[in-house]
């Protein structure tokens, strides 16, 4: 680009970078809230890029604003443009620590998991338990109240495991995973009765379905961890607040200094 000759060119072109930061920097936090937003991989992959590239943008913009606001010698905007680099330096490292937790996606994958895998193994667990039969007859009633009892504490685990996935609380995190630790421990003691009243050709039914728990409770423990790391409530807790924040700051820096330029721009035409 060839650089402006005369004050007036390098004026209007400093108008013109002003308004195309305010353009880039919005277009870098837009693209990082989608990011932040978005349910697959894949988008929040993109949407991280495109954020790099507007980023990258409005870095350009100041290294040419800079000397332009220098050679015209005007102290008020090049203070404003040094304060906005400040500014945004601050909402990048921010932006970084957002992103990096919102490409994670931990707590969705969480949820594909649970709503996934976890819900077929539960009613594999099911159907196996079904076909169990009692070696009394008279203990039908029991092996049946048995069976219904597993079968429920697998879906009570289930219920609770889509708050933990939505909560940011440690502490309640950990109530929540003692409470589906002890309706595990009553799935396993319920299986493990059912056993010893079952009839000897439910063997490959009670097999089938202590194979099912043990995949439920391998995807459980998949869930937790990455429930625990939390990177989608962070990054939206994040973007919601202090890069809220930092992003206001920064959009009133730029909007004083396209309108000292423009003041300039005034005087120069009268």
């Amino acid at each position: 680009m060839k650089y402006p000759e005369t004050a007036l060119e390098r004026l209007m072109e400093s108008r013109r970078l002003a308004a195309d930061l305010q353009v880039q920097f919005t277009k870098t936090a837009d693209a990082s809230n989608r990011a932040v937003m978005a349910d697959t991989d894949e988008a929040s992959a993109a949407f991280a890029r495109e954020t790099g590239q507007a980023t990258e943008a409005v870095q350009k913009n100041i290294d040419v604003l800079a000397p332009l606001l220098r050679d015209l010698q005007y102290s008020d905007e090049y203070r404003l443009l040094d304060e906005f680099k400040g500014c945004f330096e601050k909402y990048r490292q921010m932006d970084r620590t957002i992103l990096d937790l919102a490409v994670a996606n931990t707590n969705l994958k969480a949820q594909r998991l649970l709503f996934g895998p976890e819900s077929a193994a539960a009613e594999a667990f099911r159907s196996a338990l079904e076909t169990v039969a009692p070696s009394d007859p008279a203990d039908t009633w029991r092996v049946r109240a048995l069976a219904e009892i597993g079968v429920a504490e697998l879906r009570e685990i289930e219920v609770l495991e889509a708050p933990h996935i939505a909560e940011s609380s440690d502490a309640a995190m950990t109530d929540l995973e003692k409470r589906m630790a002890a309706s595990a421990q009553k799935a396993r003691d319920a299986l493990k009765t059912l056993s010893g009243l079952s009839a000897s050709g439910s063997r490959q039914s009670l097999a089938d379905a202590t194979a099912a728990l043990d995949r439920f409770m391998a995807l459980h423990a998949q869930i937790i961890e990455l429930s625990r790391r939390n990177t989608n409530v962070r990054s939206l807790a994040l973007a919601l607040g202090q890069k809220r924040t930092q992003t206001s700051a920064c959009e009133s820096t730029l909007q004083a200094l396209q309108d000292s330029l423009a003041r300039r721009g005034f005087a120069a035409t009268r």
